[in-house]
């Protein structure tokens, strides 16, 4: 009796993986890489998964690169990266839709699976669209939409999935890698650059590289599936399917190094006027400083109080600092405190150590930023030796 339950159950598994694996064989699944667009959240480009069933037609868009804007308190569990990602499903002509409107191109790259692999696909991502597995905590460099999909195709092969280093490896760090993409737009590069610590600084291995879509789209065109009868590539074809003109980056004058060059250029004049006038023109440091506090604020906030790694250990804070803003109110005040003179060395030697610190590759700040570091060492230094001009100083209010 035993005998023959094991023969049943073994004839029923047959039959079903049989009539399982042919139902698999109608689908087809396929890597979307799609070119960044302008925006801050498409600069990096996107991936996602099609699943197209050949018989009936139903042609499906898997995407994790999704969230909800909104979620209660977006702008602060986005900031804290306390912010839930999510995999969502749509039909591939309603994807299509954005790329055409914005006009971003799309590439397919149609991937070799068998029938077992390609049910295993779809039904891992089945499981992950429940509403209990769909959300997962997003990190820009290690778990977002393209790693997700890479991990998910690492599951689903196993040792069958070879990765292969390109013929010339480049080495790149995390923050070259980003400078690819933003350099084109040099507010959100500064932006970056200011948010983001020297962690980033660490070079970036190739499997690491795959965070970029792009990148992605290049290692699953090298790699291949081996130990599945005779080795074949991963990918079996590639198309275009959208397809637009390059445009041209424009250019703009009002741009970080035009700025802070002009800034600098600004506090050099009034420094010199200062010296031969014998007047230090506080007003103008009480701006400046008032605005690297509010921006080491910032990164005070992003390095200790977010959940975000790739802030930790940002050395922007030793020009960028918050008790800067102590520094304006003691500078504006009539009576002038002994700490303010002392402050003042302290941030002369903080911005000299930022150099130091630039100089020697433990953190790589972005270029527009030296004339800032010029002002911040010429205007402490002037200050701090001309104190008791600034003391004995009559028109302290107009100065």
């Amino acid at each position: 009796m035993k005998n023959l339950l094991k023969k049943v159950l073994l004839s029923y598994s047959f039959i079903y993986s049989t009539i399982l694996f042919a139902n698999a064989e109608q689908y087809q699944i396929s890597l979307l890489t799609c070119d960044p667009g302008d925006q801050i959240y498409s600069v990096f480009g996107h991936s996602a998964i099609r699943v197209l069933n050949q018989e009936t037609g139903e042609d499906l868009v898997y995407n994790y690169g999704t969230f909800d804007f909104d979620a209660p308190f977006f702008v602060v569990k986005f900031t804290q990266r306390t912010l839930d990602y999510m995999l969502t499903v749509t039909t591939f002509d309603r994807f299509l839709y954005e790329y055409q409107y914005f006009q971003r191109n799309v590439r397919e790259q149609i991937l070799d699976l068998n029938p077992k692999q390609t049910d295993e696909v779809i039904h891992f991502l089945k499981i992950n669209l429940l509403p209990e597995n769909r959300f997962y905590r997003y990190d820009f460099f290690f778990d977002n939409c393209a790693t997700r999909i890479r991990d998910l195709f690492e599951d689903i092969l196993g040792k069958q999935l070879v990765w292969y280093d390109p013929a010339e490896p480049q080495d790149q760090t995390f923050r070259e890698l980003i400078d690819e993409y933003v350099y084109p737009l040099p507010w959100y590069d500064l932006g970056i650059d200011l948010a983001l610590g020297s962690v980033i600084d660490a070079k970036a291995s190739e499997r690491e590289k795959q965070f970029l879509p792009d990148y992605m789209e290049a290692a699953f065109a090298r790699a291949e599936i081996e130990g599945d009868g005779p080795t074949r590539p991963l990918v079996k074809d590639a198309r275009t399917v959208l397809q637009f003109p390059d445009r041209p980056s424009e250019g703009s004058l009002f741009n970080p190094y035009a700025v802070m060059w002009l800034v600098a250029i600004v506090f050099m004049v009034i420094t010199f006027l200062g010296y031969k006038r014998r007047r230090l023109y506080v007003g103008f440091d009480a701006v400046l400083f008032t605005v690297l506090g509010l921006v080491g604020l910032l990164v005070f906030v992003l390095w200790f109080l977010t959940f975000h790694s790739q802030t930790k250990w940002n050395w922007n804070l030793l020009w960028a600092f918050p008790m800067h803003l102590a520094l304006v109110y003691g500078l504006l005040k009539e009576k002038i405190l002994p700490w303010v003179r002392r402050y003042l060395m302290f941030a002369l030697i903080m911005a000299d150590a930022a150099v130091i610190f630039w100089i020697l590759g433990w953190q790589s700040f972005h270029p527009s930023l030296i004339p800032i570091l010029l002002v911040v060492i010429l205007r402490t230094n002037f200050l701090y030796y001309n104190f008791e001009t600034f003391k004995q100083a009559r028109q302290i209010g107009n100065s």
